[in-house]
């Protein structure tokens, strides 16, 4: 049977989980917030590479619960953004109208047409993308 860490457990996050105040560690739902807060405009990801790019253990369904808790959090988390992994409003049915979804990513300029983003592939934003290391410029 798979196991899952408990959120207020301290030993469900390892060093990735950066510490919140004294050796208080983060809960995974502050590390996804994290990382949804960080989805650019016009973006999305999803709750898979969410769950990679955290490095603490998580499934994408785990993810999802968290997500599901976004909408009272502060600051906030633009929850809209994160999707499934064929591009889908999955997450739809938890705003508070069943069109908002859509509405705000279109607001955005993400397309969308029946509950499915249509140009996915182009505005899917990798949390877990490094950076292009700068080019070292040799001295002669």
């Amino acid at each position: 049977m798979k196991t899952y860490p408990n959120p207020k457990s301290p030993s469900s996050s390892n060093d990735a989980a950066k510490k919140k105040t004294g050796s208080e560690p983060a809960s995974f739902f502050d590390v996804v917030y994290k990382i949804v807060r960080k989805i650019p405009k016009g973006r999305v990801t999803t709750y898979g590479a969410i769950a990679e790019a955290a490095d603490i253990k998580l499934t994408p369904r785990m993810v999802g619960w968290a997500m599901n808790g976004a909408g009272r959090v502060k600051p906030v988390v633009p929850a809209h953004r994160v999707v499934n992994r064929n591009g889908e409003l999955s997450g739809r049915h938890f705003f508070a109208t069943p069109t908002l979804m859509q509405e705000l990513l279109e607001q955005e300029g993400v397309t969308v047409k029946n509950d499915k983003i249509t140009d996915f592939k182009t505005v899917f934003w990798d949390p877990g993308a490094r950076k292009a290391p700068s080019a070292v410029k040799k001295k002669d």
